[in-house]
């Protein structure tokens, strides 16, 4: 949880920075592509989801030699990934922001910081599959003292650049790009160190057909499922956009909540990815579902305690991230959505989880579709209500991915582990 928790901290030191500088534009260019970036990363994270469930697995299976290959493939694959999105940075650009809807300073900002981060595009993809390789292990320490690493550096360099050089919004890009690069390498080095020998793998192992199309297979449904969930937080910023640039910075502001309280919160699902995927390769149904309880009943605890700090904290992390009165007082009033948010999201991350670990990905990726429909359906129905009625079907959102995958969780575990054996009484 504390690993991810510091992942959204690039962007949360980049709003607090700029913000202090009291300009609503730039603070809005930022919070445009602080998302972009989110969500066009985040596009890809399955780099991350499925080398860690299928780290888990093969753990559980006891496939020493396939746990190095799943780390190699994985950094293949997010360099060939990272590089494609940097060849196409130009119509990239001009698409995402264009459809944001800022006004000509917001949009003018954003491309700055568009310009300079998107070349951290391989670096920050196969930071996700270290990532996930080190917690596919339980080795969970490890990974958060890389997360640690990369954003102190992260603060100080946007401090250094934004506040003391006043290098403004391509400082705060800049930042980013060298903080990934440094927690990159390090990642390697521990990488190889724990591996006790070095990460070459043999062709054949590399790129054994049977599961490198499963690991295709999973990973396009993934992706989808994963697109479905960006498509709503575009939906959403670019719906505070056209409300206004105070509008727009003020919804980025408690977009850092969420993002913090989300990033928090997947903890307990990068948690669950392990343990139900060690459980899965090693086929022992007790494990899992031992798993599935403890990570749902601790994840409604700590959505309690987000809730709780939110609520008594929150006006005063608002005025620490914005120095601008208009900003500050219209995200004091839809503070109580972010209060009440984690007690809802608790559930749709902690099912994520579960379903990623066991690989259910093709259920996960429908029921994430049918959870899209449902924000469109609520935000069209209240869109009378302006921002108000976003946040709404924000929330809406959020109760419908959990409600339907606690819905369909029976039926996967049946279809994993079989029916659970009745004792026969002689």
């Amino acid at each position: 949880m504390v690993a991810n928790l510091t992942t959204p901290l690039i962007g949360v030191v980049s709003t607090i920075a700029i913000g202090r500088l009291g300009d609503a534009t730039l603070l809005g260019g930022v919070a445009i592509t602080s998302v972009v970036f989110d969500c066009l990363f985040w596009l890809f994270s399955f780099l991350r989801n499925s080398t860690l469930a299928f780290t888990a697995q093969a753990l559980g299976a006891g496939e020493t030699q396939e746990i190095r290959a799943l780390l190699v493939r994985g950094i293949v694959i997010a360099g060939l990934i990272g590089s494609g999105l940097i060849a196409l940075q130009l119509p990239l650009g001009m698409i995402l922001l264009d459809a944001m809807g800022g006004s000509e300073g917001v949009t003018r900002a954003a491309r700055a910081y568009f310009a300079i981060r998107i070349w951290s595009a391989p670096i920050v993809l196969a930071n996700f599959v270290v990532l996930g390789w080190l917690i596919g292990q339980a080795r969970a320490k490890l990974a958060l003292a890389i997360q640690l690493v990369i954003n102190v550096i992260n603060m100080v360099v946007t401090l250094a650049l934004v506040i003391g050089l006043n290098a403004g919004i391509e400082g705060a890009a800049i930042a980013a790009v060298v903080a990934e690069t440094v927690g990159l390498v390090l990642g390697v080095v521990v990488a190889r160190t724990i591996s006790h020998q070095p990460l070459n793998v043999p062709r054949a192992v590399l790129l054994e057909r049977a599961k490198l199309w499963r690991m295709l297979s999973v990973n396009r449904d993934i992706m989808i499922r994963t697109a479905a969930l960006i498509t709503t937080f575009l939906f959403f910023t670019a719906q505070g956009a056209r409300a206004g640039d105070v509008v727009l910075a003020a919804n980025a502001v408690l977009n850092n909540f969420l993002l913090i309280s989300a990033f928090f919160l997947d903890g307990l699902a990068n948690a669950a990815q392990q343990l139900c995927g060690q459980a899965t390769g090693a086929r022992d149904r007790a494990a899992f579902s031992d798993a599935v309880r403890l990570v749902l009943s601790w994840g409604f605890g700590f959505a309690i305690a987000v809730a709780i700090i939110f609520a008594l904290f929150g006006p005063w992390l608002i005025r620490t991230m914005t120095t601008s009165g208009d900003v500050q007082q219209t995200a004091q009033d839809y503070l109580w959505f972010v209060v009440a948010s984690p007690l809802l999201a608790v559930f749709a991350f902690g099912y994520d989880g579960i379903f990623i670990g066991a690989t259910w990905a093709r259920e996960m990726r429908n029921l994430m579709i049918l959870s899209l429909l449902c924000f469109l359906g609520a935000w069209y129905a209240l869109r009378g209500l302006s921002n108000t009625g976003l946040w709404i079907a924000f929330l809406v959102h959020y109760a419908a991915r959990g409600g339907l995958q606690a819905l369909r969780y029976r039926a996967n575990l049946r279809a994993s582990f079989g029916p659970v054996a009745v004792p026969v009484l002689s």
